[in-house]
């Protein structure tokens, strides 16, 4: 699916910040892209107030906010969430993407993890792979949202990927026949030194 052929025309998109021009930054953004419906917020706790009366299709959250920031919407969303509401994709968006914070964002369950200064074809990509995508839903004591191995994946189909390591579309032939398992062995034997 390229760019060009999403239609987001029937998506309601839920907007939580509580900086207005950011909010209002991030509406017009979305706007552009189709969304004829958008629930804004000031806040995750009038985010979470609204959750439990409706649902939405795609929640956009900043990180940094008083009392219930980003991390902690997401954790309540896909623990606490009502069930209609916490399969919701959620895109957490940092300030400030530190290792630590894109872990912190990861492990709380977001869908995805963008930085600012965000821009309208990045954020576009990352909701077009949300529909692509088909990362399954893990729900364990320890952990609650789509696996987080999202880079065994590589980028949706006709899209190119950003890392190096992430896998090509077309792999093509093997070079090599398959080693068995002697072979393997074998290999990861230590070499004997003789002195």
């Amino acid at each position: 699916m390229s760019a060009d052929k999403i239609n987001l025309a029937q998506t309601t998109v839920m907007l939580v910040d509580d900086q207005p021009a950011s909010l209002e930054l991030l509406a017009s953004v979305v706007q552009g892209f189709g969304v004829k419906e958008q629930v804004k917020c000031t806040s995750a706790r009038e985010a979470v107030a609204t959750l439990q009366r409706r649902q939405v299709d795609l929640i956009l959250v900043d990180c940094i906010m008083p009392e219930m920031d980003g991390y902690d919407f997401v954790r309540w969303l896909r623990r606490e969430a009502p069930n209609a509401v916490r399969y919701t994709p959620a895109i957490l968006i940092l300030g400030h993407a530190a290792k630590s914070r894109v872990e912190g964002g990861r492990d709380a369950g977001a869908s995805f993890i963008l930085a600012k200064p965000l821009t309208p074809s990045i954020l576009l990509k990352r909701i077009q792979w949300l529909g692509t995508e088909e990362r399954a839903f893990v729900d364990s004591d320890v952990y609650v949202g789509p696996d987080r191995r999202v880079h065994c994946y590589g980028p949706p189909p006709g899209l190119d990927g950003r890392r190096d390591s992430d896998l090509s579309g077309d792999l093509g032939d093997p070079v090599g026949a398959n080693m068995d398992q002697s072979e393997i062995d074998m290999m990861m034997k230590p070499a004997r030194v003789s002195l």
